[in-house]
């Protein structure tokens, strides 16, 4: 018998302002569907001083706004994030902190997960970012992925890319292009995101 196919997409979502984070997520996406997925790109809003400043609800450039039903109907999540503080931005944690309702009723329990980051320099706190970032997924019981060393790239790369997640090094300046190794693993890992998916929907 023919394992049913997933029937969602991979929800490649992110915050990004100067646009690295944004690059790595559509290099995230493209992995996805060399594996025979459908990616769907979404952002988070960003957040203002006064919160209850409304976003207008289309954004002014890039992919649409996340909604409650592309949590309820993806497959699988790669969620990405700059690096503030060796942390997520605030903005995608303003999002994580409002999921409580898709937490209570287990909307992303046993989906895969990976996550994904760009800094400004090599010891911006890239990993902490990465691993601060799956603290919430696995409260969400997400089964998260990273990329191993079978990965040639990961041991190759002299800039971004680790065994917690794709990420870039931008420089201080933001003017560093993502290189080679960086854009061969952000691919494999959507790659492997989506090979995950497919299994976890396959009958057992």
């Amino acid at each position: 018998m023919t394992p049913e196919p997933v029937r969602h997409a991979i929800l490649v979502l992110y915050y990004s302002r100067s646009g690295h984070t944004a690059q790595l997520a559509r290099l995230i996406a493209r992995g996805v569907e060399e594996a025979g997925l459908e990616a769907r790109l979404r952002q988070v809003p960003p957040v203002a001083p006064v919160t209850e400043t409304a976003q207008p609800p289309v954004p002014d450039e890039g992919a649409p706004y996340v909604s409650r039903a592309d949590l309820a109907e993806c497959a699988g999540l790669a969620m990405g994030s700059p690096t503030r503080f060796g942390n997520m931005a605030a903005p995608l944690k303003h999002f994580l902190d409002s999921t409580g309702a898709e937490w209570a009723s287990g909307t992303l329990a046993g989906k895969p997960a990976a996550v994904f980051t760009s800094t400004s320099t090599m010891h911006g706190g890239q990993e902490s970012t990465l691993l601060t970032m799956a603290l919430p997924l696995l409260h969400h019981g997400m089964l998260l992925l990273g990329i191993p060393f079978t990965e040639p790239a990961l041991t190759a790369t002299g800039s971004g890319g680790t065994p917690y997640g794709a990420s870039h090094v931008a420089g201080a300046k933001g003017d560093n292009a993502i290189s080679e190794h960086e854009r061969e693993l952000a691919r494999a890992l959507g790659r492997r995101l989506a090979d995950a998916a497919r299994k976890l929907a396959a009958p057992a």
